[in-house]
């Protein structure tokens, strides 16, 4: 069902800006608190919305177990593997150059496709080349630099590959066909095993009263409800009300969005390599979402749960 143009855009831009800006939330949250007891009660806390949310719509959480295991290790996947370790990698790197990295994982989807033997266009398989050299480009610099920076991007690369590891293998996973409920689990899940890695890693003893400054635990409150709960709901609404070709487009304009309240906010400064391999990355992203988009239908939200795109792709891992 096709929504007005004012609803249509309004979701749009909920989902452009708030997922955008989910790199700057992560790196003001980590300046103080530890980054896995970060990301696991955000995501802890987003599941239990989520569950009262689909409570109140008098939507079931009862599930079959199967659909329920395999939520939650997706969540472990994506949300412990890929959103907790872009909190651990924003310790150490930009904001602005984690959503770059992040913003390449269509390209790498492509990548698994071709290698599992799947046809994909050669004018897709092209353009993935093409950004993923870009990626290249973007983590040069800090990469030969060497250091905390090297680290914090090696990190961040491998959060963006457990990303697209997890989107690629969930198209064969049996999951709720409700995205509220599916969201729940994920997020149960991949908070529950991030809160354990904290605990054994000793975060909670960082956790003193210089860490709960007002400014990060702002940032995680924004975190929780406006990333996780906000822009996953406006994303599920327009699932079933737009053109897929239309919903993807946050996979390209929400690492210009990050890269921009980044330079802004946090006057981060990017050099001209890494802007070029950005450029590149961001134009391969938009050369894969209109040949992969075009013809296709609208799906309805069943098609995906949890802070996460289509079937295909999955959205922005901070969301």
């Amino acid at each position: 069902m096709r929504a007005s143009g004012a609803k249509l855009w309004t979701a749009l831009w909920v989902v452009y800006l708030v997922w955008g800006s989910t790199y700057l939330g992560i790196k003001v949250a980590v300046r103080t608190l530890p980054p896995l007891l970060t990301a696991g009660t955000r995501f802890l806390a987003a599941s239990a919305i989520l569950a009262l949310v689909a409570l109140v719509a008098r939507r079931s959480l009862r599930v079959a177990p199967r659909e329920a295991l395999a939520a939650a290790g997706l969540g472990v996947a994506l949300l412990t593997l890929g959103v907790g370790l872009v909190h651990v990698a924003e310790t150490r790197i930009d904001s602005g150059v984690a959503a770059m990295i992040a913003g390449s994982v269509p390209l790498q989807i492509v990548l698994l496709r071709r290698l599992t033997g799947e046809r994909v266009p050669r004018s897709t398989a092209v353009a993935a080349l093409v950004g993923l050299v870009g990626l290249a480009l973007v983590v040069g610099p800090g990469w030969g630099a060497g250091g905390s920076e090297a680290i914090g991007l090696a990190i961040m690369l491998t959060a963006s590959v457990s990303w697209s590891l997890g989107s690629f293998a969930s198209r064969s996973l049996r999951l709720p066909p409700d995205p509220f409920v599916a969201s729940a689990y994920e997020m149960l899940g991949g908070g529950a095993v991030l809160l354990v890695a904290a605990i054994a890693s000793g975060e909670l003893s960082d956790l003193d009263g210089a860490a709960l400054e007002p400014g990060p635990l702002a940032a995680w409150a924004y975190l929780t409800v406006v990333g996780s709960v906000i822009g996953f709901s406006a994303y599920a609404w327009l699932l079933g009300h737009a053109p897929i070709s239309q919903v993807v487009t946050h996979q390209y304009v929400n690492p210009l969005v990050a890269v921009a309240l980044g330079a802004l906010i946090l006057d981060e400064r990017p050099g001209p390599e890494t802007l070029v391999g950005a450029a590149l990355i961001v134009g391969a992203v938009v050369v894969t979402a209109s040949r992969e988009g075009r013809g296709a239908p609208a799906r309805g939200p069943t098609s995906r749960p949890a802070s996460a795109a289509p079937r295909e792709t999955r959205a922005d891992p901070t969301g």
